[in-house]
């Protein structure tokens, strides 16, 4: 059985994107949820199904937001509190709609990173306490707790194996940052060249400022139905075509693609493998590159988590939304019809309008 095109995302909100707290988690992830309802054209009954990506004690709690929206739910999911969940919850989202847990499920993440700032690192981090070190794979251990030190590894490792610079990383968020000054609802809208990447501080070296997410609040929500509701709902229905999950295990390092040789991996020249590809065998279609408006592939059209907001990378899947919608403005791709949200931990969910 696959699930290809038998679910759909009906509608999409978000909150007010800010590096200053403005509100508590649960204010704002009602203001997307209210939003996503009147973007879909859907009632608050209508829905009973909800997963969570972030909950306490940077987000809410499912059981905390039903009561507080006075949802009826008969289908509830939630994740450990970490960002790379986003994949696997829609995509959990999907399946309780196909399988007939749920009619119509909200995917909320409402988050303060910036009043929680504290649990981001440091001696506050209690997740980066646990047993087998960080949760961004950092190791209080050897001194590594910022949640950027997992990465910086990675890409120290990539640099001394294939000769990259920090200057060439630096076309990424230079690239993000274009996309989000288009965008009004991005927190970091000023130009971004390569002497300001190259001139800001270390993070954990190699990492620059520029090339981390920002510390942000927010709040987004994407309603999940099925392809048959959301030919009914107020916007044009955006169809989920292909699904693959998250890889764990010892050749698996969280920023790292296998055969780089961090921690437990082995050192080998990666090649993906077709179950690595599934993804696109399902939604079937092909993969293409270069990552700015105009290339073949744009990515983080919005900005992303370096330049629009970090809501964990849920404002990113309403851009997708969005963008196959037709509703970006000056960022709009261009005939865009097939969109993709993929992670460095190997899940991946494909859509199309």
């Amino acid at each position: 059985m696959t699930i290809r095109d038998r679910t759909a995302i009906v509608g999409v909100g978000t909150s007010r994107f800010s590096k200053a707290p403005t509100d508590t988690p649960m204010r704002l992830a009602a203001q997307a949820f209210k939003s996503a309802l009147a973007d879909g054209g859907v009632g608050r009954d209508e829905v009973d199904g909800l997963v969570i990506n972030i909950g306490w004690p940077l987000g809410v709690d499912y059981d905390r937001f039903a009561e507080a929206l006075g949802l009826r739910i008969r289908f509830a999911d939630q994740s450990w509190t970490h960002g790379r969940f986003v994949g696997p919850t829609l995509q959990h989202a999907a399946m309780a709609v196909a399988t007939g847990l749920a009619r119509c499920v909200a995917c909320v993440c409402g988050v303060s990173f910036i009043q929680e700032r504290g649990l981001l690192g440091g001696p506050g981090d209690f997740e980066g306490t646990r047993e087998e070190g960080g949760t961004h794979e950092e190791n209080p251990v050897y001194g590594l707790t910022a949640p950027a030190a997992g990465a910086a590894l990675s890409v120290q490792r990539y640099f001394a194996l294939y000769g990259a610079t920090s200057a060439e990383l630096g076309a990424v968020p230079i690239a993000f940052r274009k996309h989000a000054a288009l965008n009004p609802a991005a927190i970091m809208r000023s130009p971004l060249t390569l002497e300001d990447h190259q001139a800001s501080r270390f993070v954990v070296e190699p990492l620059h400022l520029f090339d981390c997410c920002l510390v942000s609040d927010g709040a987004a929500v994407v309603l999940v139905t099925s392809a048959e509701r959301a030919r009914d709902g107020a916007r044009r229905p955006v169809f989920i075509a292909g699904m693959q999950g998250m890889r764990a295990g010892p050749d698996e390092f969280l920023f790292a693609t296998p055969g780089l040789g961090i921690g437990q991996q082995r050192e080998f020249r990666y090649t993906p493998t077709e179950e690595q590809l599934s993804v696109y065998r399902m939604a079937g279609v092909t993969q293409k590159g270069r990552i700015e408006l105009h290339g073949e592939l744009p990515m983080n059209t919005s900005g992303g988590l370096l330049s629009e907001a970090h809501v964990s990378g849920w404002n990113s899947i309403a851009e997708i939304v969005r963008q196959l919608r037709g509703d970006c403005g000056e960022r709009q791709v261009r005939g865009a019809r097939v969109m993709q949200w993929a992670t460095a931990w190997g899940d991946s969910t494909i859509f199309h309008s």
